[in-house]
């Protein structure tokens, strides 16, 4: 387990390291600088998931199926919300459907953590998940970065989960028009990193008043940039904290 700086959690837990890059979200995305560092450091479990191409790292698409990290939720007493796979996709098409069902056992067994998986394969989840039984202390999430990707919100509707939520982060352009229904959180952030993209304020005014119309949980992460300190994340003058409701609806 490692303590988390990302706003709306408080740990991550990796059993799965690598991915591959999917969609323009995924360009800069900081899971791969992040395992290009830690295999530079001479940790194995990042060995090979990376290659620069273009003076920067990219995902080569080979995963790590770390045992050794499957278990180490059953340790933790103190219950903690907890990101899933913050260095790689838990339903990207590598990971075994079996390994996925090994998953989901610990999150059953542990009940006393609230789980959160985020993913830009939604169709793969909502397909998986009909075979695995429906926890409520499991979060199930989509990322979409533009409105080009909107039907990654049809496939997670699609999911058996407790909780849906929707990732516009890195947020690339406005979503005005963005469905939320039977979607019960909505995170919104803009890129970070040294090749940040920017984002607009009138793109996250449009998705407050979109959470608002459809009573989805709103939370507002970050504006970005190069120094997202510099930025901060207030939103007119006021930070947006929102989480779904404990009783949000399957």
């Amino acid at each position: 387990m490692a303590t988390s700086s990302i706003e709306w959690t408080e740990a991550t837990w990796n059993p799965v390291a690598g991915c591959t890059v999917l969609s323009p979200g995924c360009t800069n995305c900081y899971a791969m600088r992040m395992a290009a560092r830690l295999e530079a450091m001479g940790m194995e479990k990042y060995a090979g998931l990376t290659r620069k191409s273009g003076g920067r790292a990219k995902w080569t698409g080979a995963v790590t199926l770390d045992r050794s990290a499957l278990n180490a939720p059953r340790g933790w007493r103190k219950s903690r919300m907890i990101f899933v796979n913050s260095m790689s996709d838990l339903f990207q098409e590598a990971v075994p459907e079996t390994f996925i069902a090994e998953v989901w056992q610990v999150m059953a067994t542990t009940p006393q953590h609230t789980y959160q998986i985020l993913t830009k394969r939604p169709d793969r989840m909502a397909r998986i998940t009909h075979t695995l039984p429906l926890l409520p202390n499991v979060w199930l999430g989509a990322s979409v970065e533009s409105e080009a990707y909107f039907e990654r919100l049809n496939h997670l509707r699609n999911a058996r989960a407790a909780v849906r939520f929707v990732s516009l982060e890195p947020l690339l352009g406005s979503v005005a028009s963005v469905n939320l229904s039977s979607i019960d959180w909505a995170i919104v952030g803009g890129e970070s990193g040294p090749k940040a993209r920017p984002m607009k304020e009138e793109w996250v005014r449009e998705i407050r008043a979109a959470c608002e119309k459809h009573g989805t949980a709103f939370f507002f992460k970050q504006w970005g940039g190069k120094n997202k300190k510099r930025h901060g994340r207030t939103l007119d003058g006021r930070t947006y904290d929102e989480f779904p409701s404990a009783h949000a609806s399957a």
